[in-house]
C-alpha cells in the first residue's frame, strides 16, 4: 500500500534536525576528519560497517559540523532512515523520488544534501543516488552494513563517482575517550596507566560497539550484544542473501564464537551443523560481507593453496563472545589475539595495499600475523598472553625466527598481558631484537587511527 505525502513527512520529521531530531553524537574526531576529506559535490561518500558501530552518528556528527561552519542549514539536509519500522516495505526507488519530492516541497532546500541510512534495504537505490548526483548535482551520503553487496550494486551504476569509508566499533583510544579518558601521548599513558588498565579489561570484554560501551549495567551491555547478534544474522544475512537455512546459519555462528582465533576446518564445520561444504562457504562469505566475522588465510607464495587453506576466524567485536556467555577468564589468549585482528582489519580498510595472514610451516610452528604491505612481508606480530613460563617463550620466539628467516621480515613483535621489554635471540648467525609489548599499549602507541 502507498504512503500518504503526509506519513512520509511525519517519519522524515523525526529523523532530520529541521523535524523533530535534537540528539548530539559522541565525537569521532578520525573518522569525521577523513569524511570532510573525501566529501565532494560530485561523488557519493559511503559510509560501510557493522550494524551498530556508529555509521548513523557520524552522518549526524558530519551534518552538526556542516551547521556550526554555515556551510548549509538544517532546511538544507535530508536524512532517510530505512530502517524505520513505518516504512511500508519492500521499499524501491519509486519510494525515494517520492520521498524527495516532499522534502523539496515542503523544505525548499537552497543545495540539498541527502543522506541515505542504510539504505541496502531498497531496491534500485543506486539508480536513485545517480539520478541526484548527475541531474540534480545533490550532494549524497549513504550508509550501509553490507560492503561487498553494495561494492556491487556501486560498481554497475556508480563507476567512479564514490569514495568509501568504512567504520568499526571503538578501538582503545576512542573507547577511552567515550569512558571519559582522553589520551594524547606518553605522557598520558603514564599518568594514568591504572585507569588504562582497568578499562582495557572492561573493552577486552565487553568491546567496543558505542551504545554498549555507554551502558551503565552488565544485563543492558549483554542485552544489547544478543540484540546485535541477532539483528544482523536475520536482517543483513538471512533477508538481504534469501538464506533459508536459519537454524543451520545460527548453529555456524554460534560455533564462531565460541572458538574464536583458532584454525576452523570447513570440512569438518559442515559434518557438526550437517549441511555441504559450499553451504558452509557460503554461509562464512556471508558473515564477513555483514561484517560479524573476518577470516584470515595461511601466508602462501601459491595462491591456490592459500584459497585451499584452512581459516582462522576472528569476531568484529569481542562483545559477542561475552553475550553468548562463554568463560571469558579461561580464554584470554583467544580473544587478545581475536583484538589484534580487529585491528589489524582497521588498517587494512585503511590501506588497501595491507594483506592479514596467519604462517605455518612443515612441524607445526606458527605465528598469528602476517603483515603484507604490497608486495613485502612488513611486521609478524605473535600473540602470547603469557610468556613467563620458559618453554612457552622458547616456542613462540623460535616460531617468530623462523617464520621472519622464511618471509625476509625483521619487524618482530610479540604481544602479551604485561611484559614490555626487548629480547635477542640468534638469527642467520647474528644478534636480532624482538619487542615485546602489552596489548593495551600496542593500542594506544603504534595502532593508526584513521586518518
Amino acid at each position: 500500500m502507498m504512503m500518504t505525502e503526509t506519513e512520509i513527512l511525519s517519519i522524515l520529521s523525526d529523523w532530520n534536525y529541521w523535524g523533530n531530531f535534537r540528539e548530539q553524537p559522541r565525537d569521532r574526531p578520525s573518522y569525521l576528519a577523513k569524511m570532510e576529506q573525501l566529501f565532494s559535490d560530485k561523488t557519493a561518500t559511503v559510509v560501510l560497517g557493522v550494524r551498530r558501530a556508529g555509521k548513523s552518528s557520524l552522518i549526524y556528527l558530519f551534518l552538526n559540523r556542516g551547521f556550526e561552519k554555515r556551510q548549509f542549514e538544517a532546511k538544507d539536509t535530508l536524512l532517510i532512515n530505512f530502517e524505520d519500522p513505518r516504512f511500508h516495505l519492500p521499499l524501491t526507488s519509486a519510494d525515494l523520488f517520492k520521498m524527495y519530492e516532499i522534502y523539496l516541497k515542503h523544505l525548499n532546500p537552497a543545495h540539498p544534501l541527502v543522506a541515505l541510512d542504510e539504505v541496502q534495504n531498497v531496491a534500485g537505490w543506486e539508480k536513485f543516488v545517480r539520478y541526484l548526483l548527475e541531474a540534480k548535482k545533490t550532494r549524497v551520503l549513504v550508509t550501509g552494513s553490507s560492503s561487498k553487496t553494495l561494492g556491487k550494486e556501486i560498481s554497475t551504476v556508480l563507476t567512479g563517482r564514490h569514495v568509501d569509508i568504512e567504520i568499526f566499533p571503538l578501538n582503545f583510544q576512542e573507547y577511552l575517550s567515550f569512558r571519559g579518558l582522553d589520551i594524547a601521548g606518553a605522557v598520558d599513558i603514564a599518568k594514568h596507566r591504572v585507569g588504562i588498565k582497568r578499562f582495557f579489561d572492561e573493552y577486552l570484554e565487553w568491546g567496543g560497539f558505542p551504545e554498549v560501551v555507554l551502558s551503565e549495567t552488565v544485563q543492558r551491555k549483554r542485552e544489547l550484544l544478543l540484540r546485535y547478534f541477532d539483528d544482523i544474522l536475520i536482517k543483513d544475512v538471512v533477508k538481504r542473501f534469501g538464506v533459508k537455512e536459519i537454524e543451520k546459519l545460527e548453529q555456524l555462528a554460534g560455533l564462531f564464537i565460541s572458538n574464536v582465533a583458532t584454525l576452523q576446518s570447513l570440512n569438518k564445520l559442515k559434518d557438526r551443523i550437517g549441511v555441504s561444504l559450499n553451504t558452509v562457504e557460503r554461509f562464512l562469505s556471508y558473515l564477513e560481507t555483514a561484517r560479524m566475522f573476518g577470516a584470515v588465510k595461511k601466508f602462501d607464495y601459491s595462491v591456490g593453496r592459500q584459497i585451499r587453506s584452512i581459516s582462522k576466524v576472528y569476531a568484529i567485536d569481542l562483545g559477542f563472545y561475552a553475550a553468548k556467555g562463554f568463560k571469558f577468564s579461561e580464554h584470554y589468549g583467544h580473544l587478545a589475539e581475536n583484538l589484534v585482528a580487529i585491528e589489524l582489519f582497521r588498517q587494512r580498510a585503511i590501506d588497501p595495499q595491507v594483506e592479514i595472514y596467519y604462517w605455518k610451516d612443515q612441524q607445526q610452528r606458527e605465528v598469528d600475523f602476517v603483515v603484507k604491505t604490497g608486495l613485502k612481508v612488513t611486521q609478524l606480530i605473535q600473540v602470547c598472553w603469557n610468556m613467563r613460563d620458559e618453554n612457552t617463550r622458547e616456542r613462540e620466539l623460535k616460531s617468530l625466527v623462523k617464520a621472519g628467516n622464511e618471509l625476509h621480515c625483521d619487524d618482530l613483535l610479540v604481544i602479551t598481558a604485561d611484559e614490555e621489554a626487548a629480547q635477542t635471540v640468534r638469527r642467520n648467525g647474528a644478534e636480532t631484537t624482538i619487542r615485546l609489548l602489552p596489548l593495551w599499549r600496542w593500542l594506544l602507541t603504534e595502532v593508526p587511527l584513521e586518518t
